[in-house]
């Protein structure tokens, strides 16, 4: 079970591309171990505007481990101590209570600085620019209404479907009995319901 961690943050600040850069250390008490990396950084941003300074300066945009832009190096780990993960995929249950955060940007010439955390990519997009590029296979998916499925496979996928929302409390089993109108022939329907009342789900008549 994710608990609150008090940590320390020792962070790279720099002005500019020729600013001398420093580490600057920060204490954040109460933080989430559920939370993100990245919303780690934004309750450290929203402590440091209400004391009046400077935010910390970082690169993010999709926030869901896709675009590739939060490059971080975490305790001298590209992305952090996970593996096969991206800063924003990283969770701070990753640390523990008492740990010293170092973090910086990505050291390299051909990506200087611009401020803080935010490196500057010109010298990968120009590769792009020129053509640079991998080549994979990934096939194409087809549509699911054009996949032939058996009528009683797809029964069989209902009924599965069924018992998975009974199990978790969302769909209840209803019997009622009455005359079916032919001599006062028995009949009994049962209904699935959803839970809060609402939608109706399959009805099997006898």
């Amino acid at each position: 079970m994710d608990k609150n961690i008090d940590i320390t943050l020792k962070v790279w600040r720099q002005k500019g591309p020729k600013e001398k850069g420093f580490f600057e250390t920060y204490p954040l008490k109460g933080i989430s171990q559920g939370s993100s990396f990245l919303e780690m950084l934004d309750i450290l941003n929203e402590q440091l505007i209400n004391e009046g300074k400077d935010p910390v300066v970082f690169d993010h945009d999709c926030r869901e481990g896709i675009c590739g832009m939060c490059s971080l190096y975490i305790n001298g780990h590209p992305h952090g101590p996970d593996s096969a993960v991206t800063t924003c995929q990283l969770h701070m249950r990753r640390f523990n209570d008492g740990d010293t955060i170092t973090i910086e940007p990505w050291r390299s010439a051909g990506f200087p600085v611009i401020r803080d955390l935010m490196v500057d990519r010109t010298a990968f997009d120009k590769i792009m620019q020129s053509g640079g590029f991998v080549s994979v296979n990934t096939g194409g998916i087809p549509d699911a209404n054009a996949i032939p499925i058996p009528q009683y496979k797809a029964e069989e996928a209902m009924d599965a479907m069924l018992g998975v929302w009974m199990r978790k409390g969302r769909v209840r089993k209803v019997t009622q009995s009455g005359c079916s109108g032919r001599c006062c022939g028995a009949r009994e329907e049962t209904q699935y319901e959803w839970l809060p009342e609402g939608q109706i789900g399959l009805i099997q008549r006898c």
